[in-house]
C-alpha cells in the first residue's frame, strides 16, 4: 500500500511540476496556448498571472517531493497529507472557479494519494 501511495504521491507532484513549466514558461506560445485554449492576446494580457500560478503549483509539488524524500515516516506521512490536501483544495476552487474538469485532472492523482497514504498510515 505504501509504494502505491508513493506512485500516486510522485504522479501528483510530476503533475504539478509540469503544470509550473505549462504556467510559467509555455503560457504564451503555441503549446501553452493551445493547452489552455487560448488566443495569443488572452495569453499575453494574463502572462503575470499565470507564472504566479504556476509558481505556486511549483510550491506544491516541493512539498510533496520533500515529503517522498523525508527521513522520518511520521513527519514524511504529515507533509503528504498537508501537501496533498493543499493540491485537492486548489482543485476544488479550480473546479469552482474555471472549469469542472480540473478537479479530476489535478484534484483525482492527489484524492487517490490521499486516501492510500491514509490507508498506509
Amino acid at each position: 500500500m505504501a509504494i502505491l501511495a508513493a506512485f500516486f504521491v510522485t504522479l501528483t507532484a510530476l503533475l504539478h511540476l509540469g503544470f509550473l513549466v505549462l504556467e510559467m514558461f509555455f503560457w504564451t506560445k503555441p503549446f501553452g496556448r493551445k493547452t489552455f485554449r487560448m488566443s495569443a492576446e488572452q495569453a499575453a494580457a494574463t502572462k503575470v498571472l499565470a507564472a504566479n500560478q504556476g509558481l505556486y503549483n511549483g510550491f506544491l509539488a516541493a512539498g510533496l517531493v520533500w515529503s517522498l524524500l523525508h527521513p522520518d515516516p511520521a513527519i514524511a506521512c504529515q507533509l503528504k497529507l498537508f501537501f496533498l490536501v493543499c493540491v485537492i483544495v486548489a482543485a476544488i476552487y479550480g473546479a469552482w472557479s474555471v472549469k469542472p474538469r480540473i478537479l479530476l485532472v489535478q484534484g483525482g492523482p492527489a484524492m487517490i494519494a490521499l486516501v492510500l497514504t491514509l490507508l498506509a498510515f
